[in-house]
């Protein structure tokens, strides 16, 4: 087992990446202290965690709120009595016309995408050095950090900024044993990706912009972030990895090049 007696905080754990982080992270050994806004979904995730043999719970928490993370922290400490890994995974998103997006609009997806990813990277890293052994940050990012999408301009704008924070929070830590690294996924299988290709037309359009062919799993991802939270990532350092099976290196629609 990869994380066998580790304790990991996972927030956005609710559904989606998050939800099937805590299940691997589960199989891996790991206690989970999982975070979202549905307490309804939160005990539902903890009681498959549970039925897995994991330890497990739930904590509400708004991660745009101070008072929520550390809050979120300080349970997770009283329940296991130690933090070894951060999972970063809460987002939300906002599609609209530029003119249309408005300041509530920007301020809610900054406020979860990164002010979050902030403010539980300090919170739980001042538990790692007070207790002098380390840990790891993972952050989830987005392939759209480097890509663009003209109706998502706060989602492109936070993950890009999730990106560089990464960068930033590694050079900060490094000294304290605390490795900050980046998952930034391409198209995965989530419930808002299943509303987005609805229809075939969309399905082809989104395949012709993806070289493996596929859409990834959750399940897929949270493997990878299982890697970026356990030793085998141990000489990673403030680096990003897209695991979008070929979505950011393709120039051309596929049938263009043909």
């Amino acid at each position: 087992m990869k994380l066998k007696g580790k304790v990991a905080i996972i927030t956005g754990a609710t559904k989606g990446i998050g939800e099937a982080t805590a299940y691997e992270y589960v199989k891996e050994g790991a206690k989970v202290a999982l975070a979202g806004r549905s307490t309804d979904l939160g005990a539902q995730v903890v009681k498959k965690c549970q039925e897995m043999g994991g330890e497990a719970i739930f904590v509400t928490c708004d991660v745009s709120k101070k008072k929520d993370v550390d809050n979120l922290v300080a349970e997770t400490v009283k329940a296991f009595g130690t933090i070894d890994i951060v999972v970063n995974n809460a987002g939300v998103n906002h599609s609209a016309n530029f003119f249309d997006t408005t300041e509530e609009d920007w301020d809610w997806v900054m406020g979860v995408d990164l002010k979050g990813t902030f403010l539980l990277s300090q919170s739980a890293a001042r538990v790692m050095v007070d207790q002098k052994k380390g840990g790891f940050i993972v952050n989830v990012s987005s392939v759209m950090a480097q890509l663009a999408l003209a109706d998502q301009v706060p989602y492109c704008a936070a993950k890009g900024g999730v990106n560089q924070l990464t960068k930033a929070m590694a050079l900060a830590l490094v000294d304290k044993g605390i490795l900050v690294n980046c998952v930034a996924p391409g198209p995965v299988l989530t419930e808002l990706m299943q509303r987005v290709v609805h229809s075939e037309e969309k399905h082809k359009i989104l395949m012709d912009r993806l070289p493996i062919g596929y859409i990834a799993s959750c399940e897929q991802i949270a493997r990878v972030i299982v890697f970026m939270g356990s030793e085998d990532a141990n000489y990673f350092v403030g680096q990003t990895i897209y695991p979008d099976g070929g979505r950011s290196i393709q120039g051309f629609p596929r049938k263009a090049e043909k």
